[in-house]
């Protein structure tokens, strides 16, 4: 059985608790349960949650676990206590496994356990988060970060794609995607994938124009032309072209392209498909097209960023396997 602790502090961000729910799925599909979770505090008792709820913790010991996770909070300026601190800094010495949900990697932070560590948070931390911590290797636009045995996510909502990817790898793909299913969640995202979609950055100020984004999105595998999309609108090209732009400040052939180029990076990092595979699905044509693309905004080839997406997860499972 993993023993898996969540640390707790006074008006945590309720979403935090997400986490625990995956895992607690894992137990309800797995054969016998796999995890003993457990809510942890400086004094154990009622811990008051950010939405006014109270939750009863165990005060901290010197019990040793399998994961060791930090709740996040969004408070404007986070302060952690010192006694959760040391607890904190001496978390790798009882845990496989230390992780944070969205700015509980503050917490790690300061307890020094990301120093020359690659390391992220919820965006909106990004520049408090360098300031005060510059030793840190942060990485502002991604769901999740693995660097050896210690584990940090972006907003809250993002520590299930976290606990999804420790299930994956204590208790196979099959059991992380059934968990997902019963969250009526479509999918797993990777940890490289961004913290913001295509379709949010748009922002289409027109149910029309929305609809149209939408519409793109299932049909990427079609020519998805201007005139196209248009058609789709029940606008002309010229009515399209000037609506989709006063909508979302960009061309409807970038939109496109974004949106392409999402779903192709999400596939690509996903591992399941070959890049002939996700060109296709993607619509670009071919991968050579699908190549080009890739260089242009992320100066690399989708095989390469492939490559890095694996090499990140392999040692979370090597160390799951220890």
């Amino acid at each position: 059985m993993r023993r898996v602790g969540f640390i707790a502090f006074q008006d945590f961000h309720s979403l935090s608790l997400s986490a625990l729910s995956v895992f607690e799925g894992a137990n309800r599909h797995a054969q016998t349960p796999i995890y003993e979770l457990h809510v942890l505090s400086e004094s154990g008792g009622a811990i008051r949650t950010s939405g006014g709820l109270s939750l009863e913790t165990e005060p901290f010991d010197d019990s040793r676990f399998d994961t060791l996770m930090v709740f996040g909070t969004l408070l404007e300026r986070p302060t952690f206590s010192p006694t959760l601190i040391r607890f904190v800094s001496d978390a790798p010495q009882r845990a496989r496994r230390v992780a944070s949900i969205c700015t509980g990697a503050l917490a790690l932070a300061e307890a020094g356990l990301l120093d020359d560590r690659r390391a992220t948070t919820h965006w909106a931390y990004a520049k408090y988060f360098r300031e005060r911590f510059p030793r840190v290797r942060f990485e502002q636009d991604r769901i999740f970060v693995i660097d050896g045995s210690i584990w940090t996510s972006a907003g809250c909502m993002a520590c299930v794609d976290l606990a999804l990817a420790m299930v994956e790898i204590d208790g196979g793909r099959e059991l992380a995607q059934a968990v997902a299913k019963d969250l009526v969640i479509y999918h797993r995202r990777r940890g490289r994938q961004r913290q913001h979609s295509a379709l949010l950055e748009l922002e289409a100020r027109s149910d029309r124009i929305q609809n149209v984004l939408e519409y793109a999105r299932r049909n990427l595998r079609a020519p998805l032309t201007t005139e196209h999309l248009a058609e789709a609108a029940h606008l002309s090209p010229r009515q399209f072209r000037r609506a989709f732009q006063q909508a979302t400040g960009q061309s409807p052939a970038r939109a496109v392209e974004n949106l392409r180029i999402e779903t192709a990076r999400s596939m690509v990092e996903d591992g399941r498909h070959t890049i002939d595979v996700i060109a296709r699905e993607a619509g670009f044509g071919s991968r050579e097209t699908m190549r080009r693309v890739f260089v242009r905004r992320f100066g690399q080839p989708p095989q390469e960023i492939r490559r890095e997406a694996r090499s990140e997860i392999r040692p979370a499972e090597e160390i799951g396997r220890s």
